[in-house]
């Protein structure tokens, strides 16, 4: 059976691009065709200046919310990253064959690093921030990953993780499996409703153009009928020209299941294409906010979830990273 791979980072409440590009997939298709690990990722939360609290705060809500969204602890498996030591242990061994070349060309570390040196006036960025791509890669093939989920703003790092696996299987004899990156048709990357050039980003303080799968249904209303357009008469759908319009579309059909292009001929209004995507959007998060407050009452049962889901993760991926530090050459403890 194929095995999956994917981690969401705790660094900001989970949005409506994360669920139409990821976790939903994750729920209807790859939890139930493959063997499928889904992490809570929060060793990447730390490459950048953060609140402890806070990050073990995402952490739980994030981990609650996946199971909301539907993830069943019998069809995959679900736990938190820090939880399983062979991420950090593999993650080293990685970095002894990745360049720091390649570090340095990672589109995300360009925009992170950009970004942290303006909010801190030209001070450097944490060493974590340049290498966290390698800590990615031992994600990935701690566990003979075969597919990884990802939106396209990931893509460059699974391409990574091919490479290192790919050398390391070279040099030191064949020992992990090259993993490929699976992205779905439709919504991969939602765009802000106020920045539709823009990742819809859940570590974004932009909060009128970011849809939260916790906002209120109210809230939800508000921000899709404030997103930005275009003063074209026209509802067409043009990605490059037209992006406002396009994002609408592609939520709204991500959220029906139908296809952009035909669903701009239906609308003749701004207006009534916001309305629609609105209540669209706002049916979509019903169940998966109504379960998510079930869940919070029982506290309990998510920590059993996350306890079991590390053990799972724990005895798959220790015989593989045991295997790695053999065929580098380190002794056997």
């Amino acid at each position: 059976m194929t095995r999956v791979f994917s981690g969401i980072k705790p660094t900001g409440h989970l949005t409506l691009g994360n669920y139409l590009g990821a976790i939903r997939r994750w729920v209807d298709v790859d939890q139930r065709q493959s063997d499928a690990l889904f992490c809570v990722v929060d060793l990447h939360a730390l490459t950048v200046d953060h609140d402890p609290a806070r990050v073990r705060r995402l952490s739980r809500q994030a981990a609650t919310l996946l199971l909301a969204a539907g993830l069943d602890p019998k069809l995959c498996t679900v736990f938190v990253q820090s939880h399983v030591d062979e991420h950090a242990r593999l993650s080293y061994v990685m970095e002894c064959v990745a360049t720091d070349g390649e570090m340095r060309r990672m589109v995300q570390y360009k925009e992170k690093a950009a970004r942290e040196r303006e909010r801190e006036r030209g001070g450097s960025v944490r060493l974590s921030l340049l290498t966290y791509p390698v800590l990615m890669a031992a994600d990935i093939l701690a566990y003979g990953t075969d597919e990884v989920p990802v939106g396209d703003d990931q893509t460059q790092h699974v391409e990574l993780a091919r490479d290192l696996a790919v050398r390391f299987n070279q040099r030191y004899g064949h020992t992990f499996v090259v993993p490929r990156a699976t992205r779905p048709a439709v919504a991969a990357r939602v765009m802000n409703l106020q920045e539709p050039t823009s990742k819809m980003g859940k570590s974004d303080d932009s909060g009128p153009g970011i849809v939260y799968l916790l906002d209120e249904p109210d809230v939800v209303r508000k921000k899709v009928m404030r997103a930005v357009t275009d003063s074209a008469a026209e509802v067409v759908y043009d990605r490059e020209a037209r992006p406002g319009v396009a994002n609408l579309l592609e939520i709204l059909a991500a959220c029906g299941g139908g296809n952009p292009e035909d669903l701009s001929g239906v609308y003749e209004s701004y207006g009534t294409l916001k309305k629609d995507t609105a209540e669209a959007v706002v049916e979509l998060l019903r169940p998966v906010q109504e379960r998510h407050k079930e869940l919070c009452a029982d506290p309990a049962y998510v920590e059993g979830v996350l306890r079991d889901g590390a053990e799972k993760a724990r005895e798959m991926a220790k015989p593989m990273v045991d295997s790695a530090y053999r065929a580098i050459g380190l002794l056997p403890a």
